[in-house]
């Protein structure tokens, strides 16, 4: 700010003892340190007031933005449920406007497989365990061909 080198202070600290005198300027000195650390305590104190009001401003922009971001991801899940909702619906008003008979066809139990067919035969007739098909193989690995 200002560019005051040594020979400044010097040039100075002899005009102030010519007027002032040797008894006057201690006291002088001692003053004018006093105004000069009330200034400095001054401006810091201003400098760290502006310092706070700028990181406020800056928290409040930054909190807006994030109340922007949350309102556009708002409005994005509400348009996805809402068309999530169209959806449904449109695939409950087709099941509907289905005939019974398909509805009664995709709602029946799953197909029998051949192993529950066995599993059904073989208590039926009081088997414990059921023999397996001739093309099915033993522990061994080979085909099981003496039934034919």
């Amino acid at each position: 700010m200002f560019d005051i080198g040594f020979s400044e202070l010097l040039v100075i600290a002899v005009i102030a003892l010519l007027v002032l005198g040797p008894e006057r300027l201690p006291k002088a000195a001692r003053f004018a340190g006093l105004w000069v650390r009330r200034a400095r305590a001054q401006w810091y104190s201003v400098r760290s007031e502006l310092e706070r009001e700028l990181a406020a401003d800056e928290l409040k922009r930054s909190l807006r933005e994030t109340e922007t971001q949350v309102r556009d991801i708002d409005a994005s899940v509400r348009a996805a449920d809402a068309e999530a909702r169209r959806e449904f619906d449109a695939m409950r008003g087709a099941t509907r406007a289905m005939p019974a008979e398909t509805v009664e066809a995709a709602e029946s139990p799953a197909a029998v497989t051949s192993a529950d067919r066995r599993g059904a035969a073989g208590h039926a007739h009081g088997d414990a365990s059921p023999e397996p098909d001739s093309a099915s193989d033993d522990a061994t690995g080979e085909a099981r061909n003496d039934r034919a």
